[in-house]
């Protein structure tokens, strides 16, 4: 074999032990992080390895480990939602943020039916990924109770209800929702209605009962039929305002448990020629990119949903190292963004 073809080939395993002194299995242990390893024959692995520029196999190495080196973000969502919606594309920003200084790679999967249900079933089933984050949660879904079935590292953004078992981190959605409803009811507003998202979300009814709390803080009780539901979209913001217009044309505020509604609420408050602030003050959550291209401006209550992403990568690669990881529950701040529409 000529010099040039010996340059060429990749070291091996067995060539770093034999620069090292040491055995195989001594270079393995070194190579997946494993214990039972002193610390001197650790550094002279480690020598060894830098001096040859050796590069472990993956594949071996996840013979070795059990491990991919892959994780998913799972958004039981459609395509159309997952693009209209700009909470999908922070938390996806944040999570590769978290992820950029890791070997892990990232796969994102879309449940939209049950067709794509069984085929996430039967990949996490394979040990295709070493752990699962999960967006978007119903408190009927099916997903974190098969996931935590199958004893594999799960992690939520967001909770099916204040008992949730898995791990998970959200945002302050009842103070922040009630912060909101405060600021209008100070600047004079009398009849403050809300427009909720789907009632079979814990992120719905929290802000719901923020919306609840406001008022009984000043001594009423909420009027139950100042409420709306939506659906997260601008379609259901519009569709919210109009049928709160109609059973109380007096309404002079109202808080939209997202932006996206928010915006849709504005179109049909344009629509029926009410002036915004003037007429009616508007509120959203989220304090999206959206907030800040309304006509007027929304003021808006400011959730981290960056720091979401971060943070539920960051249990996650923690369980994924240590299983028996007590799960944690976490609670982000909010804060209110003042604009025009108040």
């Amino acid at each position: 074999m000529s010099s040039r073809k010996r340059q060429d080939r990749r070291p091996t395993l067995e060539a770093v032990a034999q620069l090292a002194g040491v055995g195989r299995g001594t270079v393995s242990r070194v190579v997946n992080g494993a214990p039972g390893v002193s610390a001197k024959a650790r550094a002279t692995v480690e020598a060894a390895i830098a001096e040859l520029n050796y590069v472990p196999n993956p594949a071996a190495r996840s013979l070795v480990t059990s491990r991919t080196d892959s994780i998913a973000l799972v958004i039981p969502e459609s395509e159309s939602r997952l693009a209209a919606e700009p909470y999908f594309s922070a938390v996806i920003r944040g999570v590769s943020t978290e992820l950029a200084d890791t070997e892990m790679q990232l796969l994102l999967i879309l449940v939209r039916d049950e067709r794509e249900l069984k085929r996430l079933t039967r990949f996490v089933e394979a040990h295709r990924v070493d752990g699962v984050l999960l967006v978007s949660v119903h408190h009927d879904d099916p997903l974190p109770a098969l996931l935590e079935s199958m004893q594999i590292p799960t992690v939520l953004a967001g909770r099916r209800s204040p008992d949730e078992s898995l791990s998970h981190v959200h945002s302050d959605n009842v103070g922040g929702a009630a912060q909101a409803v405060r600021h209008l009811l100070d600047r004079g507003r009398t009849s403050v209605a809300t427009i909720t998202g789907p009632l079979d979300m814990d992120v719905t009814r929290s802000r719901l009962q923020g919306w609840r709390d406001a008022h009984l803080e000043r001594g009423a009780a909420p009027d139950e039929s100042l409420a709306a539901p939506g659906d997260f979209t601008e379609e259901g913001g519009a569709a919210a305002m109009r049928e709160l217009l109609g059973r109380h044309p007096g309404i002079d505020a109202v808080f939209a448990a997202s932006d996206v509604m928010a915006a849709g609420a504005l179109a049909e408050l344009r629509e029926r020629g009410r002036r915004v602030p003037e007429d009616v003050a508007v509120v959203g959550f989220d304090d999206s990119v959206v907030a800040r291209h309304t006509v007027p401006p929304l003021t808006s209550v400011n959730q981290p949903i960056e720091d979401i992403g971060r943070t539920i990568t960051r249990l996650l690669l923690a369980e994924i190292d240590n299983p028996a990881l007590p799960h944690q529950r976490i609670t982000l701040p909010t804060t209110l963004t003042h604009r025009q529409s108040t």
